[in-house]
């Protein structure tokens, strides 16, 4: 993997080459290809690499965050939990801001020592004393940036504080999982107590398979002096999953070596190989990345505006041809038009992809409800609610969230290939257009969308029961001492035995009652739910889609523009050729000859930046 010194090196050439990249482009007159360099200089100029560290609560995740930027961002007690992701980039100044839900996100400045009563998880005992902050106007906030002055940061490296897993099985887990999948590097946080769960190794399976730079880090080795050995069985748990580095840390050693100035304890605490990890091998592999992807746009560049002197210069070299040349290069221009009609290949793969896919996805979605639904079925016939429904709430909820989380997955993969066969009609291009498609993170969808049971979960009180089983009794020895009146028998103390076994069955019937009208509240209940978050999860899915459809359209039709372009301007150089007098033609030959072997030059530039 790339080293940080060669990363940042081959972004400083990169940098070089889209400068003299754009002068070029100037120079011969294609603001078009200047304008795509100019965004190949702004992505290596802003860099981002975001990676998220994730793991279950109280794991230490906040304090490996505050232990490796050396300030007290995120919090870190023991009776509260990160609620809120919480993002920490590079910035000249410490600045803090909350993120509330919309599009576009709404933002809000706030100190940076009150990020932490911001994104802590209140227990319900001070929840119910002070209320949770919340803004009037924007409701909750959904996130929390914080920019500093770091050295770490300076790479364009985003640490991302995420709220505990809580398990494979909750919402946390989902969302967790969602944030891997844009990320260039997770971070998974376990400390010495224990091996890794069985809950942990099947999370860290899935984020495998969505983000391939994974580190597991061993938190709080100064607390458990057998975290050697933890080591080691976590080492053997992770074989499978292609031996992720695991180092182990105390952020506690590394507060304390910051504080003093002491180089041997920094050394002890096992950060200094973590920061290796995030910024030579995690940093430079993303920037040697940015770099090749700028290096290609030059590259491409330099190819486009070579074909103008191409075509020129055949029909400068030999007149005799220059008919032929002429005549190629309007049946090339013609090519390059058609692109840019509906007709054209490219477009009708891009409408029937995006058809196919909004299909695909929809049917998906609705075969992972039906089997939620199925399931829940399944268990409230099982169960009475009353005794299970809050389990209940917290395991729909997080089993919603996975089929969401595969289903947008899913979307992601496809549309990845869709694009990869959209491009297959312009070789020239250089690489895709959507490198990674985002999966959307559902937690701010299924806030949206609340479970309404509108359950009876209360049982009969004795009071109740008594009163019902009375009512039972007392109408069964009437019946049976007006029965006994009619005949002319006296039933005596037999009728009010009776009373009690007919008391005794009403009370079982009504609690029979009771529970199946819980159960069939309770399946409405879940039914709403899922219907609610479908309803949400197919728009969104719908608008991913059509956004993606846009970008690749507009992105393929800039292309083909500047294959057009390219085109039309060898096609004139090639007519104005043909009128040109022999001596003319001479000296044009000797310009054309220096203005190729400078692209040339700058071509084979760009394609060393990497190498």
């Amino acid at each position: 993997m790339a080293s940080q010194p060669a990363g940042k090196e081959a972004v400083a050439r990169a940098t070089a080459a889209v400068a003299a990249g754009i002068k070029a482009c100037e120079a011969y007159d294609r603001p078009d290809l200047a304008k795509r360099l100019e965004r190949a200089a702004t992505s290596l100029a802003e860099p981002s690499v975001p990676v998220v560290v994730v793991g279950e609560f109280k794991q230490g995740k906040s304090s490996l965050v505050n232990a490796l930027v050396g300030a007290n961002i995120c919090p870190v007690d023991d009776d509260v939990a990160t609620a809120i992701p919480t993002s920490v980039s590079y910035g000249e100044q410490q600045r803090a801001e909350l993120i509330f839900e919309g599009e576009p996100p709404a933002r809000e400045p706030i100190d940076l020592g009150d990020v932490r009563r911001w994104v802590v998880e209140s227990d319900p005992v001070t929840a119910a004393v002070e209320p949770e902050p919340q803004d009037t106007n924007r409701g909750r906030p959904v996130g929390a940036e914080v920019t500093l002055p770091r050295k770490l940061l300076s790479g364009g490296l985003t640490l991302v504080d995420t709220p505990g897993v809580g398990g494979l099985g909750s919402a946390h887990a989902a969302a967790s999982l969602a944030a891997a999948s844009m990320a260039d590097a997770l971070v998974f946080v376990t400390d010495a107590s224990q091996e890794l769960t069985a809950s942990e190794r099947d999370f860290l399976i899935k984020a495998r398979n969505l983000c391939s730079a994974v580190v597991c880090v061993l938190t709080k080795t100064d607390f458990y002096p057998r975290w050697r050995t933890i080591a080691e069985l976590n080492a053997k748990h992770l074989r499978d999953l292609g031996d992720p580095p695991i180092i182990p840390v105390s952020s506690t050693l590394r507060s304390q070596a910051a504080a003093t100035g002491d180089t041997a304890l920094n050394a002890e605490s096992g950060f200094p190989e973590l920061v290796t990890f995030l910024t030579a091998q995690v940093g430079g592999a993303a920037a040697q990345r940015r770099a090749a992807t700028a290096a290609g746009e030059v590259a491409t560049a330099c190819t486009q505006i070579e074909a103008q002197f191409e075509a020129e210069r055949s029909a400068l070299d030999n007149p005799k041809q220059a008919k032929r040349v002429v005549a190629e290069l309007t049946e090339a221009k013609e090519r390059a038009s058609a692109l840019k009609s509906a007709a054209a290949k490219w477009s009708q793969t891009l409408t029937d992809g995006v058809t196919d896919l909004t299909s695909d996805i929809e049917h998906d979605l609705r075969g992972r409800i039906r089997t939620v639904l199925q399931e829940a079925s399944d268990a409230i016939d099982e169960s009475d609610p009353a005794d299970t429904w809050h389990e209940m709430e917290a395991w729909l909820e997080a089993r919603v969230a996975h089929e969401l989380i595969e289903n947008y997955t899913m979307l992601r993969d496809r549309a990845i290939e869709l694009s990869e066969r959209v491009g297959e009609h312009f070789r020239e291009a250089s690489g895709g257009v959507l490198d990674a498609i985002a999966v959307r993170n559902p937690e701010p969808m299924l806030a949206g969308a609340k479970i309404d049971h509108k359950i009876e979960l209360e049982r009969m009180k004795v009071g109740k029961q008594a009163m019902v089983a009375l009512k039972s009794a007392y109408g069964g020895a009437i019946m049976f001492v007006m029965l006994g009146t009619l005949t002319g028998i006296s039933l005596g103390p037999i009728a009010l035995g009776i009373g009690l076994v007919m008391g005794r069955k009403g009370l079982r019937d009504e609690k029979k009652r009771q529970r199946n009208a819980r159960q069939s509240q309770a399946k409405n209940a879940v039914r709403r739910y899922c219907d609610e978050v479908s309803f949400v999860a197919q728009k969104d899915s719908r608008d991913t889609i059509r956004r993606i459809q846009r970008e690749l359209r507009d992105y393929y039709t800039g292309l083909a523009d500047e294959f057009n372009t390219s085109n039309a301007a060898a096609l004139q150089r090639a007519n104005e050729a043909a009128a040109r007098t022999k001596s003319e033609r001479t000296k044009r030959l000797s310009d054309i000859d220096a203005e190729m072997a400078r692209l040339k030059q700058l071509r084979e530039h760009a394609m060393a930046v990497t190498s």
